[in-house]
């Protein structure tokens, strides 16, 4: 049997400390900060271990309606995008995740840009 990502790295433990290093990053980004302004962070941290862990082989599940409906408002460009997979790659390697481990991360991270990026984004 096959171990996932999840797995390997130690679950929803290590998959929240990872998110949590993230938001630590994110929110000082001077390209991505604001859109973390008047936000219920332990809600968005729980939300967003529970996304990455259903990424990597977790047993969590999120349509693609309902993560589209979540971004929609946002208006997240493709700069913005890269700036967040950028720093969730970074919080990755602190984390003891290997080159190649990160790059499936963040490739099933990728996946997911054309839902969570704005269709009129520039």
């Amino acid at each position: 049997m096959t171990q996932t990502l999840y797995e390997k790295y130690g679950g929803f433990k290590t998959i929240s400390r990872v998110v949590m290093s993230f938001y630590e990053m994110a929110l000082e980004s001077d390209e991505i900060g604001d859109y973390f302004e008047d936000i219920d962070m332990p809600r968005l941290i729980d939300h967003q271990t529970k996304f990455v862990s259903s990424l990597i082989g977790g047993p969590a599940s999120f349509s693609d309606d309902r993560i589209e409906a979540v971004h929609r408002h946002l208006k997240i460009s493709h700069q913005d995008f890269d700036v967040m997979a950028a720093l969730f790659g970074d919080a990755l390697e602190q984390h003891g995740m290997s080159d190649r481990d990160v790059k499936t991360a963040l490739d099933a991270i990728e996946g997911k840009r054309s839902i969570i990026v704005a269709r009129d984004a520039a």
